[in-house]
């Protein structure tokens, strides 16, 4: 299953959301993934590209991360792997902002921590007082954190993310992306594990220079 924007507005309720952005329809194809008809420029230095779209107010974004996180134990040498969190309205921007700092200072052990804060403490985490409060009680340095969170650095990722969602037309999550020419998710693949397994077939078609 995925969610959409429209649900994440949902899911945001505690974040104070209030706007209604359109769903784009992606293309779909029938099958357990789509071609993008204008492949995406990757950024990956010659390896195959996978990403991940999520955003951390999702519950079924929380249902796949621990199979990804499994899946990314075994990760191929000649593929490389990002999350890419959603941009779709401000809270969430400052939330991909909260993931992009963690990011910075190597924490991202503190990922799944997010979801729980997010889904079921109802943290506002896309205020920056939530949050100084928040990576003081997970024992960070405070003020190094916020300037990580506060830095020019992060705020190029959090724009790169924007362009990213708009180049790939991404109105659901969670979805995978691979080598910038194929999308898959649980809704075509049905399932974790089997979404999982499709992302494996699209790697070995783009290592086999199996694209259109």
């Amino acid at each position: 299953m995925n969610i959409n924007r429209r649900h994440a507005l949902q899911q945001l309720g505690a974040l104070a959301l209030f706007a209604s952005p359109s769903i784009r329809a992606l293309g779909q194809e029938p099958g357990t993934f789509t071609v993008l008809k204008n492949p995406v420029s990757v950024e990956a230095g010659g390896k195959i590209e996978v990403l991940e779209f999520f955003h951390y107010a999702c519950n079924h974004c929380r249902d796949f991360d621990p199979a990804l996180s499994k899946w990314l134990e075994k990760l191929p040498d000649d593929v490389a792997f990002s999350r890419v969190p959603a941009p779709w309205n401000p809270a969430l921007e400052e939330l991909g902002r909260l993931y992009y700092a963690l990011q910075a200072v190597k924490r991202l052990d503190l990922h799944e921590k997010i979801f729980a804060a997010v889904q079921e403490e109802r943290l506002p985490l896309n205020r920056p007082e939530t949050v100084r409060e928040w990576v003081g009680r997970h024992k960070l340095d405070v003020p190094a954190f916020m300037d990580a969170y506060q830095s020019f650095g992060v705020q190029t990722q959090v724009q790169r993310t924007k362009q990213l969602y708009q180049s790939y037309r991404v109105d659901a999550v969670p979805t995978m992306a691979v080598g910038g020419r194929f999308l898959t998710s649980m809704s075509l693949a049905k399932g974790r594990e089997n979404t999982l397994r499709v992302v494996d077939q699209l790697i070995d078609k783009v290592r086999r220079k199996q694209v259109p």
